[in-house]
């Protein structure tokens, strides 16, 4: 027996629940620790139960309740070794410096140097040599603050951390019967985890009694991925989060009993909606997210209709509909459709969906 619960799914955050018989993984933990642990006891999930967290990468959506997690179950946290480098690079707390602080500082600093060269002229006035000159070696030099300020563009980011909001989130989402210690030690260490696996993409590695294969994805993270859950004779594909489907990803998706697939947003309303230009572009780029329009293609193209489930999944809650996404998969499936086979569900964003059981 294997069982996919999606937790939740969608730009606010994903998480689900992979099981077997006798082993329990929790695939990305995108919400507070709080709401993912109130959502497991609404689908009957022993949060406690759980093995291990897997990461698929490091975006916020993925992993914002990760550090409380992992640190209230003392878990195993499984990336590969680029993902955990660039979330831990999010969770160190880095000083930066806007413009004006920048000229402040350098004001500062100009003052400190005038104040000394005028001590030095009136050190270098006292103190003379045998044909009563002043003593040039006295004499300070000025700094020329505004060449320097011509160098700021280069070497100092004007901008406030945009991982702050992350570390913040970590440290405001703790559990209400975590110990002292441990809300302390996040709040010192927001990146510290019980215990860290690494795994590579491509590589098969096994949690408990399930076999997972890690594939790369293009996504723009540091080292995304989507995998295939083996156990008991059964096959989960989960993938997401992926700009279009390249052919690793089409290998790693055959003979899936449980195909989870990312149906993301519809052109014409990402188009015509409310996001900024730049970010429309990255959500329509190679390494952005997955179209109605494309995951149809693939499912028409690509799929070799095995599944007893086809799930969609991360559907923007601005740029796409729910009906949308279904029609666009059902008429792909065309006459493979079944109640019996390629029944399509969607993963909901404000909900878990339903546990599949096979």
């Amino acid at each position: 027996m294997m069982r996919m619960t999606v937790l939740a799914s969608g730009s606010k955050g994903n998480s689900a629940v992979i099981a077997s018989s006798k082993t329990r993984i929790l695939v990305d933990a995108g919400l507070s620790c709080r709401e993912l642990m109130r959502r497991m006891a609404a689908v009957g999930e022993d949060a406690r139960a759980l093995d291990a967290i897997l990461i698929t990468h490091e975006h916020a959506d993925h992993v914002s309740g990760l550090p409380v997690m992992a640190r209230k179950l003392g878990i195993p946290v499984y990336f590969t070794e680029a993902t955990h480098r660039a979330w831990v690079r999010q969770m160190t707390p880095r000083t930066t410096m806007s413009y004006k602080q920048w000229m402040e500082k350098v004001a500062r600093e100009k003052q400190e140097r005038l104040e000394a060269q005028a001590l030095a002229h009136q050190i270098a006035a006292t103190m003379r040599d045998e044909d009563d000159q002043p003593l040039e070696n006295f004499l300070a030099t000025d700094v020329d603050v505004d060449a320097a300020a011509a160098h700021f563009d280069a070497d100092v980011d004007a901008t406030t951390d945009p991982d702050g909001a992350l570390r913040a989130a970590a440290e405001d989402d703790l559990c209400d019967d975590l110990p002292a210690e441990t809300k302390k030690g996040i709040r010192d260490d927001p990146s510290f985890l019980p215990a860290v696996e690494y795994f590579r993409a491509g590589s098969h590695l096994a949690i408990g009694d399930i076999d997972i294969l890690p594939f790369t994805i293009p996504h723009d993270a540091a080292d995304p991925c989507g995998f295939v859950f083996s156990a008991e004779g059964l096959r989960f594909g989960y993938a997401t989060d992926l700009g279009y489907v390249p052919e690793n990803v089409k290998l790693a998706l055959k003979n899936c009993d449980v195909l989870l697939i990312e149906s993301n947003h519809d052109l014409e309303m990402l188009r015509d909606g409310p996001y900024p230009w730049s970010v429309k572009q990255r959500v329509l780029s190679r390494v952005g997210h997955l179209s109605n329009t494309a995951a149809a293609e693939f499912l028409t193209r690509d799929y070799d209709g095995g599944a007893r489930y086809v799930v969609l999944a991360h559907l923007s809650e601005s740029n796409n509909m729910p009906e949308l996404a279904r029609l666009a998969a059902e008429q792909a499936l065309g006459n493979r459709l079944s109640l019996l086979g390629n029944r399509v569900l969607l993963a909901p964003q404000s909900a878990p969906m339903e546990s599949l059981c096979l």
